[in-house]
């Protein structure tokens, strides 16, 4: 098919083609990615079926064009490509490299679960998270980095999670979030939830009967980031009949949970945990917890500057 398009061209003198047609034809047929097609497929076609197929020769190349500058093609999103059929060449439609971009950043949004959180943790990612020479801020980066690595290489194993700790506007939310759409980008599912604002829609939801509906929904997510323990007081009911039973559904069931927290794990057991609505203490139930945040957790500490606007 050196000199396709004067071959064809000597074929369609003596039939009936217009010289509409006959040019329009030898604009297609010079065409590069067209002649690539016709030459890659050279074995499997006849000069019978190009000529029939000129019309889908020329819609290939007028809507690759509409792409090329900036246009959207007939179908928005998406670019034509050549196909061989039985007995045809056909065109069939594609996603731009664009439209894939989308369609992943779609599916990556339903994956990642960003509950009373500003949207922007979207977009956040480890390359952003400074350590600063900080020691601290180090490791608490390598043990994120260490949990995606373990979690990725088999996924349906238990792998415990991260409490992690420090000063207000150190980091912990980010570093998290930035770990969470690491995750989801590679196809986990993952649920980013701020502890307070939960609270209060739990609270709420005593209103419409939904209390158990949307706990079903927290306990039972692939991967939950619990952000901002602590930075209320639990209620008893909070304590015992939502965060308790969170936590114990999870460690039966082996789910990957993480916590974030201004306080140590001791000290979230002694100022928050230990205390009942009358304020008397029940430090068994304290302690019940905490074991099972310990069993779910590896307690990290985070140092650092607060970065959050004064």
């Amino acid at each position: 098919m050196e000199n396709l398009s004067d071959e064809l061209s000597k074929l369609m003198i003596n039939k009936k083609f217009g010289e509409q047609f006959k040019r329009l034809a030898k604009d297609v047929l010079n065409d590069r990615d067209v002649n690539t097609f016709l030459k890659v497929n050279k074995e499997k076609l006849d000069h019978q079926t190009i000529i029939k197929s000129i019309s889908k020769l020329y819609e290939f190349v007028n809507e690759r064009d509409k792409v090329i500058s900036g246009k959207n093609s007939t179908i928005p999103g998406y670019e034509p490509k050549l196909e061989l059929s039985k007995d045809a060449i056909n065109v069939a439609y594609v996603p731009t490299k664009s439209k894939l971009a989308s369609i992943k950043d779609n599916k990556m949004f339903k994956r990642m679960h960003l509950i009373s959180l500003p949207s922007g943790l979207r977009k956040v990612n480890l390359e952003k998270f400074y350590t600063d020479n900080d020691h601290a801020r180090e490791n608490a980066y390598d043990d994120v980095l260490q949990f995606i690595g373990d979690y990725e290489q088999n996924h349906k194993a238990y792998h415990q999670g991260i409490y992690l700790y420090g000063e207000f506007g150190v980091g912990k939310t980010f570093l998290m979030a930035a770990m969470a759409n690491e995750l989801v980008r590679n196809g986990y599912e993952v649920m980013l939830l701020h502890f307070p604002s939960f609270v209060t829609e739990m609270k709420n939801s005593i209103k419409n009967n939904t209390v158990a509906k949307k706990l079903d929904r927290i306990k039972q997510m692939p991967l939950l980031i619990l952000d901002d323990i602590g930075a209320d007081d639990m209620s008893s009911w909070i304590r015992d009949d939502i965060f308790s039973v969170i936590l114990e559904y999870r460690m039966q069931n082996s789910l990957s949970t993480f916590f974030t927290s201004n306080y140590s794990m001791s000290d979230f057991e002694t100022k928050h945990l230990k205390f009942n609505n009358k304020g008397d203490e029940e430090p068994l139930k304290a302690k019940r917890i905490m074991q099972r945040i310990r069993f779910l957790s590896k307690e990290v500490k985070i140092t650092g500057d607060n970065r959050r606007p004064q």
